[in-house]
């Protein structure tokens, strides 16, 4: 079984936001594969469903970003799952806003959200970077990432959820490259200085 892992705040009040774009991603592909409704367990939301061949969890910890490590270790202890089993669907401040890049292992760049879940089940696990963009100054990134995607980001951030999702089933078999290729050939990002 693969855990695929959307990272986000709960409430509605965050819904929108940047540092949401993980949730986001991880709702399209419940959507788009016809998985299970979502339900309460692990300190989060799942979802159960296929994807290709493959059994997948789908998770959006309710944690609140900060601790959603928590929640990841829950069911990678429940299930017995490795690291190399977990996906986790993020924001990127240090990607250009609609690029998605593929890594695996590595650190958490002051993203306190993969912090948690490094603290949690170590650092080995998978990532899917969604881009924000960077606001240029360091004092204005708590702004960025907790407001809603702007108008002009909605007309790329839409078809990127979609590509992802369609696509999704080579994520979960692990052809990370193949995914990430056919995702960006999909939903190509804005030119820059756009969005």
């Amino acid at each position: 079984m693969k855990l695929i892992v959307g990272l986000g705040n709960p409430g509605s009040k965050y819904a929108g936001h940047r540092h949401n774009v993980g949730f986001m991603a991880v709702e399209e592909i419940a959507r788009a594969h016809h998985f299970g409704s979502w339900r309460k367990g692990f300190q989060g939301e799942v979802a159960e469903g296929r994807l290709g061949g493959m059994k997948v969890l789908l998770l959006k910890p309710m944690t609140y970003m900060n601790e959603s490590g928590r929640a990841v270790g829950e069911v990678v202890r429940f299930y017995r799952l490795s690291p190399d089993d977990v996906i986790v669907v993020h924001d990127e401040l240090d990607l250009a806003p609609g690029r998605i890049r593929m890594k695996s292992g590595g650190g958490h760049a002051g993203h306190n959200g993969l912090r948690s879940i490094m603290a949690h089940v170590g650092g080995d696990f998978h990532r899917l970077r969604i881009g924000i963009g960077h606001p240029g100054d360091k004092s204005r990134v708590h702004g960025h990432v907790l407001s809603d995607f702007s108008k002009s980001e909605q007309e790329w951030l839409q078809p990127l959820l979609e590509a992802i999702a369609r696509h999704a089933p080579l994520l979960a078999e692990g052809r990370f490259n193949d995914f990430a290729s056919k995702v960006m050939m999909d939903a190509p990002p804005p030119a820059a200085g756009k969005g």
